[in-house]
């Protein structure tokens, strides 16, 4: 059996494994990464030999670290990820290649539908109903969107929400507060089984999951990079930022909002959190925007959505879709019943 995994930023592992009565046998690791010296790796396929066929990435990385001496130098690739290797040939993981992704692009709805929709998105995918999405929002109101953890008092400013007609509505995954007004700003969710990440960290899933954009961000100019934990950064500075829920139906929402252009005024008015964030970036001009998409591209808005949707396409499997009304009936009762009650907004006071 073979398996190969990319490291994201780092080189190619490829494994060549059998298995007999339950054992991983005849283990072979190769790639296009450096080993220092060479001959540590026969000490890894030895650390492979033998352990159990069910054996998780995390186990499998610990075989061969203890297996290796410590001035061994591993460049381009690391113990956890001849194991995902190894998982994927084992047929217990998955890569991208292994997937046909649902690619939607519709409509502008009610800010709360985009929410509710990252509930029902991973609720079909977990079914078997739709295949790996992934799909780019478009609302049709201002609004802020709160981690799930966040506190409402901590976070908004009632007379600036006031103020400037917006709303706030509490998301199922974690992180900070996206102030979103249409037209402001590029987000984008993919829903993925979980065997796609299997063997990451938390840490190490986000890169995974937004290495194609940084592709599609070199397409339209701009030279991006990780930054760990969660934020896609340029030279220019941060360009947006990454959240993530793990369901226990086995799927993984992954979502990105990316600044295109923003009165950082009037987000400083509705966000508390925004006035320390922003306190160094001199934001104080009644004028000032947080522009970086539209500034580093010179592109309007849908032409880098655009761009987007044909680098994904290039990369990876895939067929335009669009919500199915059952989809759509189904985010509208998640919307009515939760995504706007006062008791799921406001659980965080």
């Amino acid at each position: 059996m073979h398996g190969e995994y990319k490291v994201p930023g780092g080189k190619l592992v490829a494994v060549d494994v059998d298995v007999e009565d339950g054992r991983l046998t005849r283990a072979k690791v190769s790639g296009d990464f450096f080993l220092e010296p060479d001959t540590a790796l026969e000490d890894i396929n030895a650390a492979l030999d033998g352990m159990p066929e069910h054996a998780s990435a995390e186990q499998l990385a610990q075989a061969i670290t203890g297996a290796i001496d410590h001035g061994v130098n591993l460049v381009g690739f690391t113990p956890e990820s001849v194991g995902i290797a190894v998982r994927r040939a084992l047929g217990h993981a998955t890569s991208w290649s292994d997937h046909t992704f649902d690619v939607i692009h519709g409509a502008p709805v009610h800010p709360a539908m985009n929410v509710a929709l990252d509930e029902v998105i991973p609720e079909e995918v977990a079914a078997g109903r739709r295949g790996p999405t992934m799909r780019i929002w478009e609302w049709n109101a201002p609004l802020v969107v709160i981690g799930s953890f966040q506190s409402v008092r901590n976070e908004i400013d009632p007379d600036g929400l006031r103020k400037n007609d917006m709303m706030v509505v509490r998301r199922v995954s974690g992180g900070g507060a996206m102030f979103m007004e249409p037209g402001n700003c590029i987000t984008y969710s993919i829903v993925v089984p979980d065997s796609l990440v299997e063997g990451l960290s938390f840490e190490r899933s986000y890169a995974f999951l937004d290495d194609w954009v940084l592709g599609a961000l070199a397409d339209v100019g701009v030279r991006a990079r990780y930054v760990p934990l969660n934020d896609i950064a340029s030279e220019q500075g941060k360009i947006g930022g990454a959240a993530q829920k793990r369901f226990a139906s086995g799927v993984v929402l992954h979502h990105v909002t990316m600044a295109y252009d923003i009165d950082a005024d009037k987000m400083l008015e509705v966000l508390r959190i925004g006035r320390e964030k922003m306190s160094d970036k001199g934001t104080k001009s009644a004028n000032k925007r947080v522009d970086p998409m539209r500034s580093q591209t010179g592109m309007a808005r849908a032409a880098i959505i655009d761009a987007f949707i044909a680098h994904f396409r290039g990369r990876y499997r895939t067929q335009m879709s669009d919500y199915t009304p059952a989809e759509l009936a189904r985010a509208r009762e998640l919307m009515e019943t939760k995504f706007l009650a006062d008791d799921w907004t406001y659980r965080v006071p």
